[in-house]
C-alpha cells in the first residue's frame, strides 16, 4: 500500500496545441515540502490546479488519501491554496480574513477566536488581528492569505508563486518563515515556482517539469550537483554543458577526452562509444593555481570577466571550441584575453543521459 498522500498517475491535459501535462506521474509523501519547478509553460500550475479541482485532467488519475478525486468538488478535496496574488477580503480584519472558514462551518466564536489568535502568532502577526487588512504590507496580507488557508487543517496546502510579487528582501524573509510553518504545522505542502533558489532553499524534493513531463524528481541538491539531462543541466544557472569523447570504459569508470585533456569518472550508464554529455558547475571549475591539484588539467583562454558582487565569473574558451564558465571569488588575471590554467576532478562531474 502507498504512503503517499497525493498520486499523479498518468494524467494527461492540454489546451488546444499546448501539452500541460502528458502521462505525468508523481507521489508526494506525507509531511513533504514538494516543489513543481519548471519553465513558463511547463504546465506547473495547470497541474496544481488539477489537485485542487479548478481544472480535469483529460485522462489518467488524481489520488488524494487514497481516494480518487474524479468527480470530486473542491471543497471537499480537503485541501488549502494560496495564490500569487493575495486574495484577502479587503472590506474585514486581518482576524476576519483568517477566522472565515471558520465562520462558513459555523464554529462556536469562543473556539473560532482561540484558533484564530494561535493561527496568528504561527504566522508572526499576534496583536494584529483587529487591523484591517488594506493596511498591512504586502508581506504581512500574504501571511494572512496563509494562516486563512491553514485554519482548517487541510491535508494539503497548494501554493502557486506565492511570493513572486513580494520584493527581494521580503521574499527572502517569508521563504525562511515558510519552512518554519510548515516545520510546525507537518501540513504537506505543495509549492509551484520558476525561481531556482526559491526551491532549491524551500524543498525536500522538487520535480522538474518541461512541456508537462517530469524529467527529474529529486533532492535539491541531487538536481543542483547531479543532473541527469542537458536540461535539467541547463536549467540551474551556473552548470557548464559540455561534450567529451568516449575513450574507453574499464571497470565501471569512463575515459573521457575533453579539450586535450583525459578525465576519468564512474559510468553511470554511459554509452559505449561516441560523444558524452557531461555536466560541471561553475563553481567546481578550478581556475590558476588551483588546478594543479586536479585531477584532469586544460589550457584555456580566458576572454571575459564579470563582477557579480561576492563573485566573478570567468568566460574561458577550450582548445576544442567550447566555452565554459569558471565562478571563483576573484578576479583570475589583471587583464583579459589572457591564458589560464583550468582543472577539474571527476568528483564533481555528472554524466548527462542524452
Amino acid at each position: 500500500m502507498s504512503s503517499a498522500i497525493l498520486e499523479l498517475d498518468r494524467v494527461n491535459k492540454r489546451f488546444g496545441p499546448a501539452v500541460t501535462a502528458d502521462r505525468l506521474s508523481l507521489a508526494v509523501e506525507r509531511g513533504e515540502f514538494f516543489t513543481l519547478l519548471g519553465p513558463s509553460g511547463s504546465g506547473k500550475s495547470t497541474v496544481l490546479r488539477m489537485v485542487a479541482g479548478l481544472e480535469r485532467p483529460d485522462s489518467g488519475r488524481i489520488v488524494i488519501e487514497g481516494e480518487d478525486m474524479a468527480g470530486v468538488a473542491p471543497w471537499r478535496r480537503n485541501l488549502g491554496m494560496v495564490f500569487q496574488h493575495y486574495a484577502v477580503f479587503p472590506h474585514m480584519s486581518v482576524a476576519g480574513n483568517v477566522g472565515y472558514g471558520l465562520r462558513v462551518r459555523r464554529l462556536p466564536a469562543a473556539e473560532a477566536a482561540e484558533r484564530v489568535a494561535a493561527m496568528l502568532r504561527l504566522v508572526g502577526l499576534e496583536g494584529m488581528g483587529t487591523k484591517n487588512v488594506t493596511l498591512l504590507s504586502g508581506g504581512e496580507q500574504q501571511r494572512v492569505a496563509l494562516a486563512r488557508a491553514l485554519i482548517l487543517g487541510p491535508a494539503l496546502l497548494l501554493l502557486d508563486e506565492p511570493l513572486s510579487a513580494l520584493d527581494e528582501k521580503i521574499r527572502r524573509e517569508m521563504q525562511t518563515e515558510l519552512k518554519r510553518i510548515h516545520r510546525e504545522t507537518g501540513t504537506t505542502f505543495i509549492y509551484v515556482t520558476h525561481d531556482q533558489e526559491e526551491a532549491l532553499t524551500m524543498s525536500d524534493r522538487i520535480a522538474i517539469l518541461n512541456r508537462g513531463t517530469c524529467v527529474q524528481c529529486d533532492a535539491p541538491e541531487r538536481l543542483y550537483r547531479r543532473p541527469k539531462t542537458r536540461f535539467v543541466a541547463r536549467f540551474f544557472r551556473g552548470c557548464n554543458v559540455m561534450e567529451a569523447n568516449l575513450i574507453a570504459t574499464e571497470d565501471g569508470r569512463v575515459q573521457l577526452g575533453l579539450a586535450g585533456a583525459v578525465l576519468s569518472a564512474p559510468a553511470n550508464g554511459a554509452p559505449r562509444s561516441g560523444k558524452v554529455g557531461l555536466a560541471v558547475r561553475a563553481e567546481d571549475v578550478k581556475l590558476g593555481s588551483a588546478a594543479a591539484a586536479c585531477e584532469a588539467r586544460f589550457a584555456g583562454r580566458l576572454v571575459e570577466m564579470i563582477y557579480r558582487g561576492t563573485n566573478v565569473d570567468h568566460l574561458i574558451d577550450l582548445g576544442d571550441g567550447q566555452r565554459i564558465v569558471a565562478t571563483a571569488t576573484a578576479r583570475a588575471a589583471p587583464s583579459v584575453p589572457a591564458e589560464i590554467a583550468i582543472g577539474i576532478d571527476a568528483s564533481s562531474v555528472a554524466l548527462l543521459e542524452d
